[in-house]
């Protein structure tokens, strides 16, 4: 089944974020890069009306997905992202240790 949005990315010489609009409602996670190996997330929200839906989780996965595309490593300093990243074994291949 495919999820019910899509994610977009943004991205500039040293900041970047990812972002779903869904409903009216956006979605982000936003990252700072430092280097060409690292990538720090540094925030992510999803506002109470998108809730349930996995969007956040699916903000992470696309993060650690594009960081393993472009042979970077990430530093999750926001909260989520690291739980996220803790919680799933197969994604922590990109973890900076």
């Amino acid at each position: 089944m495919a999820p019910e949005f899509v994610i977009g990315r943004a991205e500039g010489p040293t900041k970047g974020r990812y972002y779903v609009r869904v409903d009216g409602y956006e979605a982000e996670m936003t990252y700072s890069r430092a280097g060409d190996r690292l990538v720090i997330i540094d925030h992510t929200a999803v506002p109470d009306e998108l809730r349930g839906r996995g969007i956040g989780e699916a903000l992470v996965e696309r993060g650690v997905l594009d960081a393993r595309a472009e042979g970077r490593k990430i530093m999750p300093l926001c909260p989520y992202a690291k739980a996220q990243i803790e919680r799933h074994p197969e994604w922590q291949d990109v973890l900076r240790r």
